[in-house]
C-alpha cells in the first residue's frame, strides 16, 4: 500500500509539474503575442507617420502651402472687384440716364385688350 500511494503521490507531483509548465508556456505566449501586437503597432504607427510627411512633402510641392494658396485667393479677389468696381464707375453714369430716360419718356396708351362699351 505504502508503494502504490507512493505511487500516486508522483503521479500527482508529476501532474502538478506538467500544469505548471503548460501555465508558464501559456504565459510565454501570451507575452509573445502582447510584444507582437505592440511591435506591429509600433511598425504601423511608423508606417503612417512616413506615408503622411511623404504626402504632406508633395503637397507642398504640388500645391504650395495652405497660407500661400489662401494668399493668392484672396489676392485674386481683390484684383477682380477692383476690376468690377472700375467697371461700374465707367458705366454707372450712362445706365441711370438711360433708366431715367425709360422713367420720362412714358407714352400712354390703351391696352390691346382693353374693349371699351
Amino acid at each position: 500500500m505504502a508503494s502504490q500511494t507512493q505511487g500516486i503521490q508522483q503521479l500527482l507531483a508529476a501532474e502538478k509539474k506538467a500544469a505548471e509548465k503548460v501555465a508558464e508556456a501559456r504565459k510565454r505566449k501570451a507575452r509573445r503575442l502582447k510584444q507582437a501586437k505592440d511591435e506591429a503597432t509600433e511598425e504601423i504607427e511608423k508606417f503612417r507617420q512616413e506615408r503622411e510627411r511623404s504626402f504632406k512633402e508633395f503637397e507642398a510641392k504640388h500645391m504650395g502651402s495652405r497660407e500661400g494658396v489662401a494668399a493668392k485667393i484672396d489676392a485674386d479677389t481683390r484684383v477682380k472687384l477692383a476690376d468690377m468696381d472700375r467697371a461700374i464707375q465707367t458705366r454707372k453714369e450712362p445706365v441711370i440716364q438711360e433708366i431715367l430716360q425709360f422713367v420720362y419718356n412714358i407714352s400712354p396708351e390703351v391696352h390691346k385688350n382693353y374693349n371699351h362699351k
